[in-house]
């Protein structure tokens, strides 16, 4: 298992670098555009150079990497070029938003899909035509369209909800509560029948296999069986989906937060990119990429702990 885990650690960091390498290119390979763009285009040559060997912009491609990849493994990733306020400070307030959001959405997602895709599999009937049309639906309805029927609906016109994000420095959780209460339910619906649809195939496959029959034949229990050894065995193939879900929240929310006016990670990840501040959009790949790495190494390590063949493989 040790050995497997280092594995596992080693993959993800060359994705990290990987991905910030890639990403630091596509930014910065354009150096005196960058300049031109922030000092304006009424400024002259003389004042566009100075802005590059102010900004760095002056050095070679590599050298600007690996003096970014320096300062990033020492804790800073520099501050804004459009304010006084570090990277850093800049991450560390909108991303708690953005992780609350997917977060407590994956973990209902997880608890309904979980429930509602096993008992599709063991019970059948009603049940399983339901999940299998609600997957069909939930992947045919994009997820902001819900997020703006929800917003409209109980936002707007009965006032149950705050129509804009009311969460700031120094909330309570009731602002919190209110604020992420749409934007969750709206990703629960989207996820929810698509996530039990892959788990109750996962049981089902489960179900008929070999030791099963060999485990009932031995007397066991059909609840018994199910608990303590079908639902281990699917476990790999939905903690797999969930997984992706996870990942793909982490790009879709900047819809939700747009929609809702959430302060998170993805409201910061437009509005810099549009604006050209550099420093924060390498701040957010890396944080994002961190986090991704984190999520798939945590799923990799459950279940090569659940199958063992994994681990060999």
């Amino acid at each position: 298992m040790i050995t497997y885990t280092l594995k596992r650690i080693a993959s993800g960091l060359v994705l990290l670098v990987a991905i910030c390498a890639a990403a630091y290119a596509l930014l910065f390979v354009n150096g005196s555009s960058i300049a031109r763009n922030i000092v304006g285009d009424q400024a002259t040559e003389a004042q566009v150079a100075a802005k590059e060997v102010e900004l760095g912009l002056d050095q070679p491609l590599p050298v600007r990497f690996l003096d970014w990849v320096a300062s990033a493994l020492s804790g800073d990733l520099g501050r804004s070029w459009f304010g006084t306020i570090t990277v850093s400070d800049s991450l560390t307030t909108r991303l708690p938003v953005t992780l609350a959001l997917i977060g407590v959405a994956m973990l209902f997602v997880t608890i309904f899909a979980t429930t509602i895709g096993t008992l599709a599999a063991v019970k059948r009937g009603w049940i399983d035509r339901a999940v299998q049309v609600g997957a069909v639906i939930g992947d045919a309805i994009p997820g902001f369209v819900l997020a703006v029927v929800l917003a409209t609906v109980f936002a707007v016109q009965l006032g149950w909800f705050p129509a804009v994000s009311s969460i700031g420095p120094g909330s309570g959780i009731d602002a919190w509560i209110a604020s992420l209460t749409l934007p969750v339910i709206a990703i629960v619906l989207n996820y929810v029948t698509a996530s039990a649809q892959q788990i109750r195939s996962a049981v089902i496959q489960q179900r008929d296999r070999d030791f099963v029959r060999t485990l009932r034949s031995r007397g066991l229990g059909e609840g018994e069986i199910l608990l303590k050894h079908v639902l281990r065995a699917a476990a790999p193939a939905g903690l797999t989906v969930l997984s992706l879900q996870f990942v793909g929240l982490l790009g879709g929310a900047v819809i939700l937060e747009r929609i809702f006016a959430l302060p998170g990670i993805g409201q910061l990840a437009v509005t810099s990119t549009v604006s050209g501040d550099i420093p924060i959009v390498m701040g957010v790949v890396l944080y994002t990429v961190v986090i991704v790495v984190i999520v798939n190494l945590a799923v990799d390590l459950i279940n090569g702990w659940l199958n063992p063949k994994v681990r060999v493989s």
